[in-house]
């Protein structure tokens, strides 16, 4: 009984001194600034939750920050407010008491950030020097204490023919002394009228689409400091296919455009796109076990999900090439080709060649109908044909313009050369299937995403605009519940009538935008000129594995690598820490040493080839701008990129020798240029001592003190709508936490109490007794 109690008194404990969870965001200045600390307090814990129904915002922010010094400070909490967001309320609560704190104006909230940055020496800050803030003192912050933050705000999202914007200042976690160990934003979208895109090009976002009018998205990270904030698209239209422009024009140089083009979600009394689906499984020897057992369950999911309209077709391939029927069947009679599948076995070689050319025989080109090829292998061929330039070319006798050939690659012992440009070359795409990934569940979420097809054939007029370089190169066609994101550059500009045409079960269809803006000079869509280059990266590496490489090909992937700051395995050498790679003579080097390099880094076969193929599909069909590899010299920031060289951030722009213009850090000429050209902050934002080109003109923030430079031009900026705080307790208190986000060391301590007491119960009525 002793040994009883003393568990119990050990498990008490226990739960009492386990911190409870926290949530966290936003970030906290000790003033003034400790000696040989962090002028920050950790952040432990972060958790947003948007809600977002027909264009108002709510948006809710628990957070906790430590005090990880060994004595009490005092904190000034900084909020900065989204861009030119029109806050309607704001509400704030420090461990569950309203606090009063102040919204600041641009102009007062530049001067808190730029006393901070004078006097901690971090020009982190000045990111968000043109917006306005939130601003509460916070005393005392005892040592290894938490204080728990709360804030909601609400704000009206304006909508531009019908494409709303929302932004969330996640890159405030920067500015925590510690990574975050769990960062988690959730967004809960509804509309009254038909949701059609959804996107985000700041995170890799989960979205769930349960029908026309909602969506769910979900970000997840462990472990990190987030280096940009949280930015979500969404589209309305009561259109069938909804078509949205995004731009961006710098001065002196052509523009980017990003086209969001979404159907519905749920099929309605939509006509859908019949299709004709032909399964080729490898049931070679090599396939024995798990593979085969995983792709005899993906083949079934795919003839259960067949839509009524649909044929099939199902062709296996081993030494031997065998189909279930002689002819494409009716989706009626799935039922008995079931038994077939079931009874699959792996055995013998791997005839690709062979159940390739009897794929492509079973196309059947009229009616116009899709006619997707499903090609799964996981070995090398090994009868038959097994040069791939002649497969190749057998392939192409037998393609067509119907013809959607998606290849999957099981494991690493597959030619991905062979596999990427099948694909390529029959409009379709392809995947990998790793080692440790489970065939069944790649394939069939694939297939349920293709389900069902509302438009074939995509062509897009945009209305005289001169248009190049646009990604994806061959347009998909487009499925219920996805979307397309189609970007590229642009000359002159102008407002256009945007026409997309396409097929629906052989009947030509048209769709007609009118009044699209393709400006001369817009600069609010940074993340544009780092997508378009990502992508365009992507398919130049392609390119060099399906054509071979030639020195205009290299010279693209090395200047647009360097410009971007988009750093692949294959261009890391194009950062170092002397700034050779920023002259002539060093790019000319860099070419070279990639021209050598690739052979070895892109062979045809093996883990090196699949993985070379995942990297460059990676960038060429990706929707958000692409960091590349962590690199402690590498920075990228909005349009531009930063190397550290000899111990300065400079901008990839810059040719060394150039002249520059000199203004000392923290001086006056320093803060005059930003009060000019507040939109200049995040660029000087990088660091101590960066050289940027503005403007035509190239920075240098030096640390010794220099004469005064004469500032530019101030830029006139629009008004901002004034926020309003509401600190006391008459405003609507924050939302409860459901019991499940109890913390868990109260969950233990309760468990615990509630144990001690039955304890002491059991042993008073013994003593009764």
């Amino acid at each position: 009984m002793k040994r009883f109690y003393a568990l119990l008194l050990l498990t008490l404990a226990a739960g009492l001194l386990l911190p409870p969870a926290a949530l966290a965001d936003g970030f906290i200045v000790i003033d003034p600034p400790p000696p040989n600390w962090p002028a920050y307090l950790t952040v432990v814990y972060h958790h947003v939750e948007i809600t977002i129904a027909d264009q108002v915002a709510t948006t809710k922010i628990d957070q906790v920050f430590r005090n990880d010094n060994d004595y009490t400070v005092e904190g000034t909490y900084i909020f900065p407010i989204p861009d030119e967001a029109a806050i309607e309320r704001f509400v704030m609560y420090v461990n569950g008491e309203p606090l009063e704190g102040q919204v600041l104006g641009r102009d007062e909230a530049r001067a808190i950030y730029e006393s901070i940055v004078r006097q901690n020496r971090d020009p982190a800050l000045l990111e968000y020097v043109d917006r306005d803030c939130f601003q509460a003192s916070i005393f005392p912050i005892n040592a290894h204490e938490e204080k728990r933050i709360q804030i909601e705000y609400r704000q009206v999202l304006p909508m531009d023919q019908g494409l709303v914007e929302y932004v969330y200042p996640l890159s405030t976690e920067r500015f925590s002394a510690a990574p975050i160990a769990d960062v988690a934003v959730t967004v809960y979208l509804s509309s009254q009228d038909p949701l059609k895109a959804v996107y985000s090009p700041s995170h890799d976002v989960a979205v769930s689409r349960p029908d026309d009018y909602h969506a769910t998205l979900s970000y997840e990270a462990r472990d990190v400091l987030p280096d940009r904030d949280f930015a979500l698209y969404y589209t309305v239209s009561p259109a069938e296919f909804g078509l949205n422009l995004l731009t961006y024009h710098p001065q002196g140089e052509d523009g980017f455009f990003l086209l969001l083009i979404a159907p519905p979600v749920e099929a309605g009394d939509r006509e859908v796109v019949a299709k004709d689906v032909i399964m080729v499984l490898d049931t070679s020897g090599s396939m024995e076990g798990d593979k085969i057992e995983q792709a005899r369950n993906a083949l079934l999911y795919v003839l259960d999900h067949l839509n009524a309209e649909d044929r099939f077709a199902i062709v296996t391939f081993s030494s031997a090439v065998s189909t279930y029927a002689n002819e494409l069947l009716p989706a009626a009679e799935r039922a008995a080709a079931r038994a077939y599948v079931e009874g699959l076995a792996a055995t013998g070689s791997t005839d690709i060649d062979g159940a390739l050319r009897r794929a492509l025989e079973l196309v059947d080109g009229a009616g116009g109908r899709p006619q997707v090829v499903l090609f799964l292998t996981d070995g090398l061929p090994t009868v038959g044909e097994q040069d791939p330039a002649v497969i190749l070319q057998n392939a192409r006798a037998r393609g067509g313009e119907n013809v959607r050939l998606f290849s999957f690659g099981v494991g690493y012992d597959v030619n991905s050369a062979l596999l990427d440009t099948l694909a390529q070359e029959n409009h379709g795409a392809s995947a990998y299937i790793l080692p440790d990934e489970s065939l069944e569940e790649r394939i069939s979420a694939f297939y349920s995403k293709i389900t069902s097809p509302v438009l074939a054939g995509l062509t897009l007029d945009l209305g005289g605009i001169a248009v190049e370089d646009t990604y994806p190169a061959a347009l998909p066609d487009l499925f219920l519940g996805g979307q397309l994101v189609l970007v590229g550059r642009y000359r002159d500009g102008g407002r256009v009538t945007v026409t997309l045409r396409g097929t629906v079960n052989g009947e030509a269809r048209s769709y007609v935008y009118e009044g699209l803006d393709f400006p001369t000079q817009d600069t609010e869509r940074d993340f544009l000129p780092r997508l378009w280059a990502t992508r365009k990266i992507g398919y130049l590496l392609n390119e060099i594995r399906l054509h071979s490489e030639n020195d205009e090909i290299v010279d693209e992937i090395v200047a647009l690598s360097l410009r971007y700051g988009i750093i692949t395995p294959y261009t890391s050498f194009l950062v170092d820490e002397t700034g050779q790679v920023l002259t002539r003579e060093g790019r000319e080097e860099a070419k070279g040493t990639f021209d050598a390099a690739l052979p070895s880094a892109a062979p045809d076969t093996g883990a090196g080839g699949v993985n070379y193929s995942l990297e460059a599909q990676g960038m060429a069909y990706s929707d958000g701008a692409y960091s590349g590899y962590a690199t402690t010299s590498l920075r990228q920031v909005a349009d531009k990129a930063f190397l550290l060289a000899n111990g300065v951030w400079t901008d990839t722009t810059y040719e060394p020798g150039t002249p520059t213009t000199k203004v000392t850090f923290g001086s006056v000429s320093y803060f005059d240029l930003l009060a000019a050209r507040p939109e200049w902050g995040k660029y000087l934002a990088v660091g101590q001592r960066v050289i940027v080109v503005l403007d035509g003109t190239a920075y240098e923030v030096v640390a010794e003190d220099v004469p005064p430079v004469t500032a530019p031009p101030a830029t006139e900026r629009p008004a901002v709508p004034q926020v309003t705080a509401y600190p006391d307790a008459a405003y609507p208190p924050l939302s409860p936490e459901p019991p499940a986000a109890f913390p868990l060391g109260w969950v233990l301590a309760g468990v615990a109490l509630a144990l001690l007491l039955a304890a002491g119960a059991v042993v008073l009525l013994r003593r009764r007794r």
